[in-house]
């Protein structure tokens, strides 16, 4: 490394971030410490003062080590921190800042009431940011943040929320193109309006009853949980969906027709078939669909889903090439009349893998034939995958139902796979 000239080695320290390695290289020579300045990232570890013993306290360190830098581009600090030391840190380095992360650990009301500047608020003096992580947030109350006009990656993970305040820390991000809210507690309605927006991830903590609103012409991936009712009023660019409640029942969607819908994933213990058609006729284009609703019905009553026509569902997803479908859905499929009146020449043009999962032995002779049926229509499908779910029955049928699927993949070794 002496032989190395200064802007290699100014390069090869520009790559550490670790605050450990480089606190560690500033003591290697004077000539490694001239070129610290340089580097471009610190990350403070969760653990980094673990066993402090010096006479300065963390933020003080951490405080020194910014200062040392002349242009610090990325932040991440996982470990304890106050309100007062990130302040300190941003007036140094707000400025220059494009990516911050930071483990905020403010979910106890009443430290984050306390403290003055909040951890929120001191994050207005990056107004540079690019990029922005954080993890524990306490935003009962708006933040006091102005605008920032370059961020274009905003991620909150593990948060209790107040709408308004959310409301607000997204309308101070206006040209956001990623949105990421994941584990966040306490949000009740969101009206999402950002022009730019590409990717969003929404995962609602709670009862499930949450209500979106989005209005985003450029969103391409969404992504939401939680949620009983969805409204998103533009989705012409719109590729990949996927929607799931695992505590309430998604009661409304309202999308309109998905034209450039590539993939879509419906999950939840319940859903309306009103909003389960409607998904379907809107995302008839669709390449990759993915079911797993347990159960319909409109109010606390779980029904099972009422007969869909086999002919008339690949009729209208003519695209389609890989489907994974969970029981009840499935059943639907299998009902009796669904097979009676097929039409000459009907296929399945494009599927080329199924995943289908069993649950009952129910209506057993039907479910062979709908197994058979999709390889005798589905001329271009490679695999196909049957789970055995969690079949619960006293009765004999379990088992010939079993022994009957085991026949029927014997048979089609080379397509048919038991899981």
């Amino acid at each position: 490394m002496e032989h190395l000239p200064d802007a290699i080695v100014q390069y090869i320290l520009s790559l550490m971030n670790n605050a450990r390695d480089v606190a560690a290289c500033g003591c290697v020579s004077k000539r490694w410490k001239d070129l610290l300045p340089y580097i471009k990232g610190l990350y403070f570890p969760r653990n980094s003062f673990d066993n402090h013993s010096g006479i300065d306290h963390p933020d003080t360190i951490v405080f020194k080590m910014i200062a040392a830098i002349d242009r610090l581009e990325e932040l991440v600090v996982y470990s304890p921190f106050t309100s007062k030391g990130l302040a300190s840190w941003l007036s140094l380095a707000g400025s220059s800042l494009k990516y911050l992360e930071l483990r905020m650990d403010n979910l106890a009301e009443l430290q984050t009431c306390i403290e003055n500047p909040s951890k929120l608020d001191c994050i207005n003096s990056a107004k540079n940011l690019e990029s922005l992580k954080l993890w524990g947030v306490f935003m009962m109350n708006y933040p006091k943040w102005d605008i920032f006009l370059q961020l274009q990656n905003l991620e909150i993970v593990g948060a209790r929320l107040e709408d308004p305040a959310l409301s607000a820390a997204l309308q101070a991000c206006p040209n956001l193109k990623n949105l990421l809210l994941l584990g966040c507690e306490g949000v009740r309605s969101i009206s999402i309006d950002l022009p730019h927006l590409e990717q969003c991830k929404l995962d609602f903590y709670g009862l499930g009853n949450c209500a979106l609103t989005l209005t985003s012409p450029k969103i391409e991936l969404l992504e939401v949980q939680g949620c009983s009712w969805i409204r998103v009023r533009e989705n012409n660019c719109l590729k990949s969906l996927s929607i799931s409640n695992n505590a309430g029942k998604v009661y409304m969607v309202d999308f309109g027709k998905l034209e450039a819908l590539e993939a879509l994933s419906i999950r939840g213990v319940q859903w309306s078939w009103d909003a389960i058609n409607r998904m379907l006729k809107w995302a008839n284009n669709v390449k990759q669909l993915y079911m797993k609703v347990e159960f319909t019905g409109d109010f606390d009553t779980l029904q099972p889903f009422p007969e869909v026509d086999f002919v008339d569902f690949f009729n209208s997803h003519t695209r389609l090439q890989k489907f994974d479908v969970h029981g009840a859905m499935f059943a639907a499929l299998c009902q009796k009349n669904s097979l009676k009146n097929v039409e000459a020449g009907f296929s399945i043009p494009s599927l080329e893998e199924v995943v289908i999962t069993v649950r009952s032995p129910l209506n057993a002779e039907q479910k062979i034939s709908t197994l058979e049926s999709f390889l005798t229509y589905g001329k271009k499908i490679k695999s196909m995958g049957i789970r055995i779910l969690q079949m619960k029955s006293s009765h004999s049928s379990a088992d010939d139902f079993f022994d009957e699927i085991c026949r029927f993949q014997r048979m089609n070794r080379k397509i048919v796979r038991i899981e």
